[in-house]
């Protein structure tokens, strides 16, 4: 005998199904590949909805007289369920000549988005300005002697 009330089976199948439609490659697409070695993802915003009700209700007889369909526990039984799913572009991450960027879909970038994706650039700058500035202020050994 199967414990699970009916509304429960619904339920359960229902949620399996969407797991199946779960997939990473759902919000972070396959990679490709370009022929200069770059390689680029596609990245989506993926939103899931799921509802479910139903009851269960005494015995009787329905205006009409037919007799009500009764369930394994002896109450006839109403319910349903709805899932549905949003995938949205979010953007490409790509990869290659030693960067990753990220390319926004949506077209209205703000300036907080164009800074944070030039401080890596700037950083690298700086350390390389550092490290050009240590090499000329380091004293030659060749000319101590």
């Amino acid at each position: 005998m199967n414990s699970n009330s009916p509304i429960e089976d619904l339920m359960k199948t229902t949620m399996e199904n969407m797991k199946n439609m779960i997939d990473v490659n759902t919000v972070i697409g396959d990679p490709i590949e370009t022929s200069n070695g770059t390689v680029i993802i596609p990245i989506s915003k993926v939103s899931f909805g799921f509802a479910s009700g139903g009851g269960e209700y005494s015995k009787g007889r329905r205006e009409s007289g037919r007799v009500e369909e009764v369930t394994k526990e002896g109450y006839p039984f109403a319910g349903g369920t709805g899932a549905g799913v949003s995938v949205q572009p979010v953007g490409f991450m790509i990869v290659g000549n030693n960067e990753t960027k990220l390319i926004p879909v949506d077209q209205n970038i703000t300036m907080v988005d164009t800074v944070l994706n030039t401080i890596p650039k700037v950083m690298e700058k700086i350390q390389n300005m550092i490290d050009k500035n240590k090499d000329h202020n380091t004293p030659n050994q060749d000319s101590m002697h």
